[in-house]
């Protein structure tokens, strides 16, 4: 099994009970019994949480892989700043060389700052911080810029050491899998959490191809809301240099889609969905660096379609304008699109927090 190969084998494993996630079975157990051991900590102050003046929205996943935390954040920070907040983003920066405190500039390389810290400040604009610990990361964004009032978490459902006031829990169309934890199946804690049990979720977004349909079924927490979020490709492709192109317009070309995601496949069936023709697909490990872009630069010819996480690495690849063998690239965005009652939910619980503070009469009016 290659590496690019071992994401889709072993979400094949972890989709259901078969023999091979029976065999892992017990080293699950052992898994369950570190995380809860590690919540039990945090929970008797053994281990200690720290809490920020400011409101702190985490959004992760409870299962493994790409469920769609940063299209989320994105989307959320686009609502808070239509309501009037300042918001500011943390993140360890998973992928990135080094692992000291920094913030995350529009020129900032991806493999210093991380593939999708770089993509969040880029795309949105908010100061964003990255660092080993995110409290850290907290710390050094609010005293850069006293401005922010209210904090996103990218992931961190499983780490405790930042104090959170809201907690979103994503998940896509794989749901649980196969019920089981790590590294027998997707899950990161026990789903549903059980009642009385801290650090449940507030609320669950549930993401799914647009035209899918609704969503199966999902266990939930007793009192916790789940939330429809349709999500597509964007119409329109964006180019190294913000060049604009329409997908309509690439429709029976020769393409070659490379993505390197938790889940690449799921990235060229959506591109197949809007009558683009793949003659080749690569499937890079998630958060590939840099080395692996300029290595496969090498090896391809024509037009290439990639995601927007792909491209804060891949573009910085590319040769120079009118070089030999230049190529052409793409980068798709994906558009999430959440329920307004999501973000109705969301209001209503950062406006009762007692340290939130909305300088904007924005924040009274309807989302």
């Amino acid at each position: 099994m290659s590496r690019s190969d071992a994401p889709v084998r072993w979400h094949s494993i972890w989709a259901r009970r078969g023999w091979q996630a029976t065999l892992l079975w017990p080293l699950s157990l052992v898994y369950r019994a570190l995380s809860s051991g590690r919540r039990w900590l945090y929970s008797v102050g053994i281990l200690r949480t720290e809490r920020l003046p400011v409101p702190v929205i985490v959004v992760g996943n409870v299962v493994v892989g790409g469920a769609g935390k940063t299209p989320t954040v994105l989307a959320l920070l686009e609502h808070l700043k239509a309501r009037g907040w300042t918001p500011g983003v943390v993140s360890r920066g998973h992928g990135r060389q080094g692992h000291e405190t920094r913030e995350v500039l529009v020129d900032t390389p991806a493999d210093e700052g991380g593939d999708e810290p770089t993509l969040i400040r880029r795309s949105s604009g908010v100061p964003v911080f990255v660092a080993r610990k995110r409290v850290l990361a907290a710390r050094a964004l609010l005293a850069r810029h006293p401005e922010v009032n209210v904090l996103l978490c990218d992931d961190g459902l499983q780490h405790f050491a930042l104090g959170r006031d809201i907690a979103i829990a994503v998940f896509d169309d794989r749901r649980t899998g196969n019920g089981w934890l790590l590294p027998a199946g997707l899950l990161r804690e026990p789903w549903p959490p059980r009642p009385g049990q801290a650090h449940v979720p507030d609320l669950v977004l549930r993401q799914q191809r647009e035209g899918a349909g609704e969503p199966a079924p999902l266990a939930l927490p007793d009192g916790v809301p789940a939330f429809w979020a349709p999500r597509r490709l964007a119409d329109e492709a964006l180019g190294p240099h913000g060049e604009r192109c329409a997908l309509t317009a690439l429709q029976g070309q020769p393409l070659t889609a490379v993505a390197g995601i938790a889940r690449p496949e799921g990235f060229f069936e959506m591109l197949r969905e809007r009558g683009l023709s793949l003659n080749h697909t690569v499937a890079l490990p998630d958060h590939a660096g840099p080395e692996h872009f300029r290595s496969l630069l090498s090896t391809l010819t024509g037009t290439v379609l990639c995601t927007e996480k792909d491209a804060v690495k891949l573009f910085a690849c590319l040769p120079a304008a009118g070089a030999p063998h230049a190529l052409l690239c793409w980068a798709i965005p994906l558009q999430l699109h959440p329920d307004p009652a999501f973000f109705n939910a969301l209001d209503q619980r950062l406006t009762a927090l007692p340290h939130a503070r909305l300088s904007s009469t924005h924040g009274h009016q309807t989302a």
